[in-house]
């Protein structure tokens, strides 16, 4: 059975996506910390981070500094959190968000009702801020 990852990725469920390439997406979560929270995940389905293929694992971790790089400047924030998860939904992604201090990496606070238009403007913003970087080839279509 496919996560529901994978059927992000292969569009039957939508999803606000901010990267892509033949390895990598990155998508805004449904649950977000912070405004720009975004999951960075490997299009194979890899349950654990420690069974992924090491050079996937380096492709992930680069994908989440280019966006962590993008979300500091485009969100004013001291720092980008960076987290590996995955009890949630076994398919393995990293968590990148804007933050300011050590109270926004409790997930205990996720917004669990985040506003759509917020969540729309938020991945408009971020798909902005990569291109602004050199990474337009990597954007999708909103």
């Amino acid at each position: 059975m496919s996560s529901i990852f994978s059927r992000i990725i292969a569009g039957d469920i939508p999803g606000r996506f901010v990267w892509q390439d033949d390895d990598v997406v990155a998508f805004l979560t449904a649950a977000p910390l912070t405004d720009g929270h975004t999951l960075v995940v490997p299009r194979q389905e890899v349950d654990r981070w420690t069974d992924a293929p090491t050079d996937l694992l380096a492709k992930l971790t680069a994908v989440a500094q280019t966006i962590g790089k993008a979300q500091v400047d485009e969100f004013g924030s001291a720092r980008a959190g960076l987290t590996v998860m995955g009890f949630e939904v076994e398919h393995l992604h990293l968590h990148v968000w804007p933050v300011n201090s050590m109270a926004d990496y409790n997930f205990s606070h996720v917004d669990n009702n985040p506003d759509p238009a917020r969540l729309d403007a938020n991945a408009d913003r971020l798909r902005e801020a990569l291109r602004r970087a050199g990474h337009g080839e990597h954007l999708p279509d909103a």
